[in-house]
């Protein structure tokens, strides 16, 4: 009998079983996939994330990985260049953006040191219930078996087409569509200091050095542009990209790509109910926005750090668990409600010009950038100190 059941032990499910077992809960993590393993991703960590890996102590394994600080952010936009220094936020100077093969075994392993119990390998296939409360769950096993485990609570960490979502039938509590595509690869010989940004009507990029000298480039398109297919998405990618930054026409010329193209039209904008009886969700399973804001990791982390928190002292106790669920459902809303605004709104890459005008009159303010780089990267305004919010 475990305490929690962690179905998903990526970014967020790694989290929440590292958090949870360093508080001494007896922690079970079923992965379907086998790590050291990829997945479709815009790589990028805020610096609130960041600060997460540096108090949780692997932010060094991180950093060992190869990825790049940066330190560094520019953003661009029709007449306007913003760059500057990344806002420090804890021991965060900057963002990271290290390969998910690397990032996701780090955080397995370190959830491992601290007594999860980690399987690989192992697909969730349906739910035990008892006294209309979700008791634990049925999986396959890597050699193709059939398994159950039993546990006091079933968190889904299984991202946003979440099977433990759909097997407790979570309703949406709102449900905004699907606003783009994402199309990325990496190159190599692209000369870049820090993270770059670049917004222009129907378009948006991100340039994000990672691992091995390479950066990833990711372009976002409507999702109702014509004419895309797979096809011709080589195509649109390049023209895409060079709509929403003009200046990255040499530079893309010169250097050279070292991977396929990705391409993910899957990009829904939701909330789903955070928990039930013997149930929460977490991550990108109760609530997934658009990756054009690059927060997905951050709020992994975050939303992981909260739901443990509030799980401290309560999981021995069904109707303590019941009260903390209802406290991690009410503040994930609370929280998360005005970025996931913001990011639709950027999603929709209609950037106004009244929106324009007041960005380039902040231009040469140093002031003035630090506070927008403050809102891309999701630190809050006000005395928070890091690990207080």
């Amino acid at each position: 009998m475990y305490d929690v059941i962690v179905v998903g032990g990526r970014c967020a499910g790694a989290a929440t079983a590292l958090l949870l077992a360093r508080q001494g809960h007896r922690v079970l993590v079923l992965e379907r996939a086998r790590f050291p393993s990829d997945t479709l991703s815009t790589l990028y960590i805020h610096q609130p994330g960041v600060d997460r890996l540096a108090r949780w102590g692997v932010l060094e394994e991180v950093r060992a990985t190869g990825c790049p600080p940066l330190d560094r952010i520019s953003f661009r936009a029709p007449g306007l260049l913003l760059t500057g220094p990344a806002p420090v936020w804890g021991a965060a100077t900057g963002g990271l953006a290290p390969r998910r093969y690397a990032l996701d075994a780090i955080l397995a392993r370190a959830a491992a040191r601290a007594g999860a119990e980690f399987r690989h390998g192992c697909s969730v296939t349906g739910l035990l219930w008892e006294g209309g409360a979700v008791a634990g769950v049925r999986y396959t096993t890597p050699r193709g078996g059939a398994d159950r485990a039993r546990a006091r609570l079933v968190v889904g960490a299984d991202g946003r087409n979440s099977t433990v979502a759909r097997l407790v039938g979570a309703p949406y509590l709102r449900d905004d569509g699907r606003l783009t595509v994402a199309l990325y690869t990496y190159w190599s010989g692209l000369p870049m200091d820090g993270l770059g940004l670049c917004s222009a009507q129907g378009a948006g990029a991100a340039l994000v050095p990672t691992q091995d000298g390479l950066t990833l480039v990711n372009v976002q398109l409507p999702r109702a542009t014509p004419g895309l297919t797979r096809e011709s998405a080589p195509h649109a990618y390049l023209a895409g990209a060079l709509r929403a930054c003009p200046d990255l026409a040499e530079p893309l010329a010169a250097a050279r790509q070292e991977d396929r193209l990705f391409r993910c039209t899957d990009l829904p904008n939701f909330f789903r109910r955070a928990h039930g009886p013997g149930w929460a969700l977490v991550g990108d399973a109760g609530h997934h926005k658009d990756p054009c804001g690059a927060q997905g990791i951050g709020d992994a982390f975050a939303q992981a750090e909260l739901l443990a928190g509030c799980l401290a002292d309560a999981v021995d106790d069904p109707g303590l668990t019941a009260k903390a669920l209802r406290r991690y459902a009410e503040e994930r809303d609370l929280r998360w409600t005005p970025p996931y605004e913001s990011n639709l709104a950027f999603a929709r890459l209609t950037p106004t010009e009244e929106h324009l005008e007041v960005l380039r009159r902040g231009e040469t303010d140093p002031l003035f950038r630090d506070r927008v780089f403050r809102a891309l990267a999701g630190i809050p305004d006000g005395d928070e100190e890091p690990g207080g919010y």
